[in-house]
């Protein structure tokens, strides 16, 4: 019998697994850069498998960037992907791309309890969009909707690469650093792992301070060890978050909740539990009101976006 096989491909990791019963089975992480395409990196997952070439019905991949026609470059790390030459490559009869977002979406459908905690209180309305959103390698944005029949409905977007909000003066100097140094910035540009660094240094430049830590790592433990420039970064990250947030939920009306998600995240939570990211949430002027209410939670699940593909590919195949 043929194997389902799923994958969640980002900057960094792509993950891998089986997919039966409609469960991950036998989960893998591979560094992206060790390995020149995604077809080198599956033979590798398969040989660790002891499967051989051929042997899979289907593959379900979560992809970083837009999926469109039969070609993919993926957006954070230097492979590409051709629909046909991948299938041949690996005896695969059905290849299936989906969005890492709109996987991780779906995934948030399997969430069990322990995998998530609360950040802002309210009730989820069930007949709403649900936003979810993570800075990671990148910063990704999707949203999920409920559909009549039963099921759901991932929209794939590009939401992490909208214009960065500024909802004050400091935000205002840090955008205008920022901007002159790069020229446009997006929300991905300060949200993400190599966000943070581009958002410490032009705090440090805007305070006549001078760098001392050059990583994302470097950074959050200095927070996490009370350094007051390192949890001022920290905090800004935060309200930036919380604007770029509030936005969406505004543009999606998504008062079906919003999921935290990503890699940046969970490694300062406890931070961010005490951070502005609520205000700068609902700082909406005339439109607060609409915010007030709608439940945030911070997932702290480990492979959402590989379960969110298999979601999208047993929904398929139910098809």
């Amino acid at each position: 019998m043929k194997e389902l096989l799923v994958g969640d491909i980002g900057g960094t990791n792509a993950r891998f697994a089986l997919w039966r019963d409609n469960q991950l089975h036998a989960v893998k992480v591979f560094a992206t850069a060790d390995y020149t395409s995604p077809e080198q990196a599956i033979e590798a997952y398969l040989d660790d498998q002891g499967l051989a070439r051929g042997g899979l019905a289907a593959v379900c991949l979560a992809v970083a960037g837009p999926v469109d026609g039969d070609d993919f470059r993926f957006t954070n790390n230097h492979w590409r992907l051709n629909r046909q030459a991948f299938c041949q490559a690996l005896g695969a009869d059905r290849l299936l791309l989906t969005n890492d977002f709109s996987a991780m979406a779906l995934g948030m459908t399997r969430l069990r309890p322990g995998e998530f905690q609360e950040v802002c209180p309210g009730q989820a309305d069930p007949l709403r969009p649900a936003l979810v959103i993570g800075p990671g390698t990148g910063l990704g944005v999707g949203s999920l909707l409920p559909l009549d029949a039963g099921g759901w409905l991932a929209l794939p977007g590009e939401g992490g690469h909208v214009d960065l909000p500024v909802g004050n003066a400091r935000e205002a100097a840090i955008h205008q650093q920022i901007h002159q140094q790069i020229g446009h910035v997006s929300a991905e540009t300060v949200l993400s792992g190599g966000g943070l660094v581009r958002l410490y240094q032009a705090i440090c430049a805007l305070d006549g301070d001078s760098p001392r830590h050059k990583t994302p790592a470097a950074i959050t433990d200095a927070a996490l060890a009370g350094e007051p420039r390192a949890v001022a970064v920290i905090e800004q990250f935060c309200r930036f978050l919380g604007r770029v947030a509030g936005n969406n939920v505004l543009t999606l009306g998504a008062r079906g909740g919003v999921y935290i998600v990503g890699g940046v995240i969970p490694r300062f939570a406890e931070l961010f539990l005490r951070s502005g990211f609520a205000a700068s949430f609902a700082d909406k002027g005339c439109m607060s009101g609409y915010l007030a209410g709608v439940p945030v939670w911070l997932v702290t699940a480990e492979f959402s976006g590989l379960l969110g593909a298999g979601v999208a590919l047993q929904q398929t195949l139910d098809r």
